[in-house]
């Protein structure tokens, strides 16, 4: 019987890990990836690339004990609660054990865990859900120590109670909980007529909630509260099915749970996902924000994004394809009933859409970030000076803001194969301190730049704007031959220029520009590009996303989050639209020869 001191699960669960094989399953994974032995998509292996990296330059560390205990008290005290397998006890597989041990062995310069958000996005029927209880009951009985709090969190109590009840079930699956209420039955059964006391180690399902009470700790299933925003102190929140969490409501309750982490050091939020069809959702700027970080120049530090994709949605029927999305296939999943589903997508419109949102793991309508860090890094470069291109032809651009925020617009020059951006920026004067600490970004240094200039006090003078092209002719002589602005414009500004003698060109902002799209980030990633030393408009092109429509195989321009700013990139792409449409009749101008 225990009655106090240190449980004596821990020491038995400790022990048993004195025999561990001592697999750094990170490494492994990761040379499975390299060699070709498993197919992965661009963005696991991009997060697997970021891993290697940072252990090597010692950002992070790794702690394999930590790692190793996690996987193997999951194989010894977790088991599959339906299906073929089950009762059979949960082996991991590769993919599982390196996610786990990204999680649990990856620790800060505190010996925290270094991550403290995780995504899982994976395709449907390859075990998302059975990983996230075994994860769950670990913190709930192992790791999250005396006073745990685990939450199974979900639009209704339906699906809140898929991973809680998964948990549960493993708890009494366990051996050692049943070995431990045999133990106590039978003593009680003989006590005769003495009091047995319980034993704390035993879990107990009361009517809210499991509770272990050796460590006083909790495990609850819970749906959306409007009217209970915060109270929430979780050791871990485990978000099920979060591609199908509604807007608003669902970008609050993420974030209540996020917020109630501050005062666990190693707190952990696990989103574990199919791709959905909600839009706008809290899936959607998480897949922003997985995706930017993935391809560099981001602040981020505790995401851990393992986006289980496939990269080209015209090999949506390709069964080599989807291992990329299906990492389980073979194993909780049949290459058999995968190819029927196939079969049955490739009759059916909507069976088709369908399969690829939940087995391709691609949102019919999803943005990801659209330019790698690098490709934009490489477009930077030494200070552009007009003057080194007097007497030039080229082609400008114009995106409009609202008056009152920032307004952009850059003219393009092509001088010995390189498309040279010249970007400016304009804000009300009056708003410049407000949007520094709105947007976080020092617009007084990038006036004194000169890239930004006020205008106007509380609203931007479009006057400003046409006087920037008017220099770019009557100062140093370079003529836009043609000048792209979006139509929602204002109209006096576009008839100012056109009196002028500008030949304006409306731009649709949509999917129609995907073809542009498509062009500049191909000169971007030749090199062809200079935008010189110009800070913000490389802010924008980083916080710029394409929106893709798997349906229509196109994409639009978008913000990378809602606070973003991409006016610059806008600009840039109505005076790429307006090169490609008239490149036929003014390339030998625009070339400058």
């Amino acid at each position: 019987m225990v009655t106090g001191g240190r449980p004596r699960f821990f020491a038995r669960a400790s022990a048993t890990y004195n025999d561990m094989d001592g697999v750094n399953w990170i490494y492994a994974y990761y040379q499975q990836i390299k060699d070709g032995s498993v197919r992965v998509g661009r963005w696991i292996r991009l997060i697997y690339e970021y891993i290697i990296a940072g252990l090597r330059e010692k950002r992070f560390r790794f702690d394999q004990k930590k790692a190793n205990e996690a996987i193997d008290w999951i194989e010894e005290h977790c088991f599959h609660v339906e299906g073929p397998l089950a009762p059979g006890p949960f082996i991991l597989e590769p993919w599982q054990k390196a996610m786990i041990s990204c999680i649990f062995g990856i620790l800060d310069e505190n010996g925290n865990r270094q991550f403290r958000e995780v995504l899982l996005t994976i395709g449907r029927k390859n075990g998302k859900s059975i990983v996230a209880s075994g994860i769950g009951n670990y913190i709930f009985r192992m790791d999250g120590g005396y006073g745990a709090r685990v939450y199974n969190v979900a639009p209704k109590l339906e699906q809140a109670d898929i991973i809680y009840g998964n948990a549960w079930s493993m708890i009494q699956l366990d051996p050692e909980q049943i070995e431990r209420k045999e133990e106590l039955e039978w003593r009680r059964k003989n006590a005769n007529g003495r009091k047995v006391e319980d034993d704390l180690e035993i879990i107990k399902k009361r009517a809210g909630d499991l509770y272990y009470p050796a460590t006083n700790s909790t495990m609850k299933k819970i749906a959306f509260s409007a009217k209970k925003a915060d109270g929430f102190n979780p050791s871990l929140a485990i978000c099920d099915e979060i591609a199908a969490w509604e807007g608003d409501k669902g970008l609050k309750q993420y974030e209540v749970m996020k917020s109630g982490m501050g005062a666990r050091p190693e707190a952990l939020l696990l989103s574990c996902t199919t791709s959905g069809y909600v839009n706008d959702s809290i899936y959607d700027e998480l897949i922003k924000r997985s995706t930017r970080f993935l391809m560099g120049e981001s602040k981020e530090k505790r995401l851990l994004p393992f986006l289980y994709m496939i990269d080209d949605v015209d090999k949506w029927n390709d069964i080599n394809e989807l291992r990329k999305s299906n990492p389980n296939l073979g194993v909780s999943v049949s290459v058999d009933f995968m190819l029927e589903e196939i079969a049955v997508a490739e009759g059916s419109l909507s069976k088709k859409a369908e399969f690829i949102t939940k087995y391709c793991c691609l949102k019919q309508n999803s943005s990801l970030a659209w330019l790698p860090a690098e490709v934009v890094n490489d477009a930077c470069g030494d200070p552009l000076d007009l003057n080194d291109f007097r007497d030039s032809y080229c082609v400008g651009g114009i995106d409009l803001s609202q008056t009152r925020d920032l307004t952009s617009a850059c003219i393009v020059i092509e001088k010995a194969g390189r498309l040279n951006v010249f970007s400016h920026f304009w804000l009300p004067a009056e708003r410049i301190d407000e949007a520094t600490q709105r947007d976080g970004i020092p617009y007084q240094i990038y006036i004194q730049r000169g890239f930004l200039t006020p205008s106007g006090d509380n609203y931007v003078d479009y006057h400003d704007c046409f006087n920037w092209f008017r220099r770019m002719i009557e100062e140093y002589r370079i003529y836009p031959l043609q000048v792209g602005y979006d139509r929602f414009s204002a109209q006096y500004l576009v008839q100012d220029m056109e009196r002028y003698g500008f030949h304006m060109d409306d731009v649709f902002q949509g999917e129609n520009l995907y073809g542009v799209l498509q062009e500049t980030q191909g000169l971007l990633e030749d090199g062809k590009i200079n935008i010189g030393d110009n800070d913000l408009l490389k802010i924008h092109l980083l916080d710029s996303a394409i929106k893709m429509s798997t349906e229509r195989g196109r994409g639009k321009l978008v913000k990378l989050s809602g606070k973003a700013h991409i006016d610059g990139t806008a600009a840039l792409i109505d005076a790429m639209t307006v090169r490609q449409k008239h490149y036929a009749a003014l390339g030998e101008q625009l070339r400058n020869e």
